[in-house]
């Protein structure tokens, strides 16, 4: 009953949370690489004492509900990692210096 639908109708809108086709998303990532070649551009060809641009924002895209909150978890879990992964290298390469705790 559902597979003649359009891959850009209501039930795959409500499906996908959002509007956004694939050609939106690639227009957002088209958007962002242009402004990192713009601002590395201006870095490359500015005066010595200037100072350096930031990167601009990304580009807005939707996403499903409760992924901003995943992402989140994900790079705590990352960080929490790295920082006992750094404890470690520290406490075998200078005993005196690891943390203790």
């Amino acid at each position: 009953m559902v597979e003649g639908l359009p891959p850009n109708g209501a039930l795959a809108r409500r499906m996908a949370g959002h509007h956004w086709e694939h050609r939106d998303f690639m227009l957002a990532d088209l958007v962002d690489a242009m402004g990192q070649l713009v601002t590395d551009f201006r870095n490359a060809n500015k005066a010595e004492k200037a100072p350096a641009q930031q990167y601009p924002d990304r580009v807005w895209r939707p996403e499903k509900p409760g992924a901003e909150k995943k992402r989140k978890q994900q790079a705590a879990r990352e960080a929490a990692e790295a920082r006992t992964g750094y404890q470690r290298i520290v406490a075998m390469a200078t005993p005196r210096h690891a943390e203790k705790g």
